[in-house]
């Protein structure tokens, strides 16, 4: 997979409360309309590939969440579900159509899941890369957890990021080579590519990552996973789940998590990891042309 050349996306800006978000409009706007919606500490341009092979056919428009790329942070760095949700409502809307089709993943999927299933009538098809959030087993663990001890560690932890500066790389390779480490299936390409979209210079020459410190570690009231299933028993659109060979995720077939929805698939995909949108980008393509 190269880096990816024309056509080229326009950027533009709405608000949703009090805050500026991004996003990148690919064009084609007589088309049926497809959000696509990153993961956390991700970014609108890691779509690039994904929407270059769609936007001849849907006019493709990909959201940065709050906090992310190019959108306007949190001014009390607090960031909720319910905000992320409201966001891709506002952004919905916005578009006009009665329908919409969604491609999102990690974060973006738990987000996506929930706003279709607020609003199943909104939603014609949907694709969630390991969207569904925490495995029953790991529910299960978190239960056992003390209540205290969960907002004692986010208040210790928030404190910490919010005492220190931002972590700077000193040069966009050792950007790269970060990068890389976090996904060792990404080739040098389509790292550099992330990173190049992913980073801000700063002052000094050096590089820091676009994304809020203040995402690192989630607020413990900031969306609790339990509720999944009453959203995902409501949506009524067809749903494709996908899932990554070597990724951490749970198999949500297996779990028992994929049937509490009305017509969902999986796909799970070989020799990929949590990012099988970046490691198996042919097979991933092939799988959403046959479900779209």
């Amino acid at each position: 997979m190269d880096t990816p050349a024309a056509p080229t996306p326009t950027s533009h800006f709405f608000t949703s409360l009090r805050t500026r978000l991004h996003y990148l409009d690919w064009g084609n706007p007589s088309a049926p309309p497809l959000i696509l919606v990153h993961g956390g500490f991700d970014h609108a341009r890691s779509w690039d590939w994904t929407a270059r092979a769609l936007c001849r056919d849907y006019h493709v428009m990909a959201v940065d969440l709050r906090g992310h790329g190019d959108s306007g942070w949190s001014s009390d760095g607090s960031y909720m579900m319910s905000s992320f949700v409201y966001d891709l409502a506002q952004m919905v809307d916005m578009i006009g159509s009665e329908t919409v089709t969604i491609v999102a993943h990690s974060l973006g999927g738990s987000i996506s899941l929930r706003y279709a299933g607020l609003y199943p009538e909104r939603v014609a098809k949907l694709v969630a890369i390991e969207g569904l959030g925490l495995s029953p087993a790991r529910l299960r663990e978190r239960a056992e957890e003390a209540v205290v001890d969960k907002w004692r560690e986010w208040i210790d932890l928030r404190r910490t990021i919010l005492r220190k500066p931002g972590r700077r790389l000193a040069t966009i390779e050792a950007a790269v080579e970060r990068m890389r480490a976090r996904n060792d299936h990404l080739s040098v390409e389509q790292a550099l590519h992330l990173t190049i979209h992913g980073t801000n210079r700063n002052e000094d020459g050096s590089y820091g990552w676009k994304f809020d410190p203040c995402l690192r570690g989630w607020a413990p009231d900031m969306g609790a996973d339990e509720e999944l299933p009453h959203f995902w028993s409501r949506i009524t659109c067809p749903v494709l789940l996908c899932l990554g060979a070597d990724s951490w995720a749970s198999n949500p077939v297996q779990d028992g998590r994929a049937a509490h929805f009305q017509d969902a698939r999986l796909v799970e995909f070989a020799n990929a990891g949590h990012w099988l949108h970046h490691d198996r980008f042919d097979g991933f393509i092939a799988e959403l042309r046959a479900f779209l």
